[in-house]
């Protein structure tokens, strides 16, 4: 039984300067690595990771565990997933050397992404964190804001917001008050952060990419999507224009009548976009989960119930209707609607569900 010490350049830094192929196996093979790797770039974290590798391998053998060390890395950028290509090597030299536990020695937080990857094939023993010390003198300090500023994305990461919230703020004492100004500065600086903490910055990277798939697709999706935007714009108008004439009203009775007026707009808004979904299932003859069927149920009657909650806070003390109902009758009649809507659905969808296994079956 075999300890593997495994090595992790998930950002490829040793394919990159030596031109191998990945997993680098081996004390001698690594050790190489180290003068490669460090010739190539001598400022590179990965030559002390390697280094540690050698060091943790060596003392596991000192203490009579039979180690041996491994790099691995995703191969040349692009090539595959990092993921893939790491579970890959990991197979590979689990069935070669009869392996059993790892120790996983990291030199940037990047890297640390494929401990999944490794947990799920491996017992992981321990996990090594390679810290590089720094000197702490001004000449340090000068040439690492200049690592900084040659970093493209460090740069429109945060010296972009930044430049952009010092530019608003004399245009903001000019027309505004200083605390409307340290508010709208704050905001500003909070949304950047958000956008780039949520990865909202990735996704509207891929909607063009997105977008354009499926449109060529050709799937029911893009017509029910566009669709269910323009049912939420209208929902949310609707909201706004019905809150509008009670400037002076409370806002959680300003709350209810927006949520009141828009909610029938929002709910089919939801409804198209679950049903276009199930449409390019249906028509890509894929597995239709009950999940994914009782969807559009459920969203008709969370807006059913919603729109009974709304109304009750609005008509209470007033009998509404043919019938003469009290609010709180009123409100029983929805919320009752919406459960039976709701149940309908995951019948259905179970009863489809049924079927489509028994039609496969066949």
């Amino acid at each position: 039984m075999t300890t593997l010490v495994c090595c992790l350049d998930r950002d490829s830094t040793v394919t990159t300067a030596t031109g191998l192929t990945p997993p680098v196996v081996g004390w001698e093979a690594v050790r190489s690595l180290v003068t490669d790797v460090g010739l190539d770039d001598p400022e590179a974290t990965t030559v002390n990771c390697l280094l540690e590798a050698l060091r943790v391998t060596r003392d596991l053998n000192d203490s009579g565990t039979d180690a041996i060390v491994a790099v691995v890395s995703p191969g040349p950028a692009g090539s595959t997933a990092p993921d893939r290509a790491v579970a890959d090597q990991i197979d590979e030299l689990a069935a070669d050397y009869d392996l059993t536990a790892t120790v996983v020695v990291t030199g940037a937080t990047d890297d640390e992404r494929l401990l999944p990857v490794i947990e799920s094939r491996l017992q992981v023993d321990g996990v090594d964190r390679v810290v590089v010390r720094q000197a702490r003198d001004i000449e340090s300090t000068y040439y690492l804001l200049k690592q900084f500023l040659a970093d493209e994305e460090l740069r429109t990461t945060v010296l972009v917001p930044l430049g952009i919230s010092l530019l608003l703020v004399p245009a903001l004492l000019l027309w505004f008050s200083p605390a409307v100004a340290l508010a709208g500065l704050a905001a500003l600086l909070g949304g950047a952060v958000l956008y780039k903490g949520l990865g909202i910055d990735e996704y509207v990277g891929r909607l063009p990419e997105v977008s354009r798939e499926l449109l060529y697709s050709g799937q029911m999706s893009v017509v029910t999507y566009v669709t269910a935007a323009g049912l939420t714009i209208v929902g949310l108008f609707s909201g706004g224009l019905a809150v509008t004439p009670l400037s002076v009203t409370p806002a959680p009775l300003s709350a209810a009548v927006f949520l009141h007026s828009s909610s029938p707009w929002l709910t089919f808004a939801g409804v198209t976009a679950a049903t276009g979904r199930l449409l390019d299932r249906l028509i890509a003859d894929a597995a239709l989960p009950t999940a994914m069927l009782s969807l559009p149920a459920a969203v008709l009657a969370i807006g059913i119930i919603t729109r009974g909650f709304t109304g009750y806070l609005l008509t209470i003390g007033i009998r509404i209707g043919p019938l003469n109902l009290a609010p709180i009758h009123r409100l029983a009649v929805f919320v009752a609607v919406g459960v039976l809507v709701s149940l309908l659905g995951v019948r259905a969808a179970a009863a489809l569900e049924a079927q489509t296994g028994e039609s496969t079956t066949e």
